[in-house]
């Protein structure tokens, strides 16, 4: 399992509101490695480069607070992602990522990096994202 965490200058109920939908999750993605990108606002599908298929599905939302993915049957590495939110202050959220990889021990270190540039990708996109203009939509 890997944590990763992640300061956001918004208010989690517009974080929270981008990230509950996939079709937002588009401008995430490293256009140069992800292609065939199809989203619905619980599910999404995508192919990404060396890697194959993927598809994931939003299996929770708690309002303001968690919203947590699962990989579709489809997809090569089954694993579970829980996206957190925590306010401290009117625009100043905390984002915590947790990713959960079903995987044996021997796969482990062949995925681990691939994960960890996922999520750190991730990360930095949602920090790059110009909320105050979503919230004023």
């Amino acid at each position: 399992m890997a944590k990763f965490e992640s300061k956001v200058e918004e208010k989690n109920e517009v974080i929270f509101n981008f990230l509950a939908d996939f079709n937002n999750y588009e401008k995430l993605i490293p256009a140069d490695r992800v292609t065939q990108w199809e989203s619905a606002p619980d599910k999404c599908s995508f192919t990404v480069e060396g890697l194959g298929h993927a598809g994931l599905e939003i299996i929770e939302r708690e309002a303001h607070k968690l919203i947590k993915i699962s990989s579709d049957k489809q997809t090569m590495l089954q694993f579970t992602m829980w996206i957190q939110l925590k306010q401290l202050a009117e625009v100043n959220t905390r984002i915590k990522i947790t990713l959960d990889v079903n995987i044996n021990a021997m796969m482990l270190p062949m995925v681990k990096k691939p994960l960890q540039e996922f999520i750190d990708t991730l990360v930095e996109q949602l920090e790059n994202i110009p909320f105050k203009d979503l919230a004023d939509q």
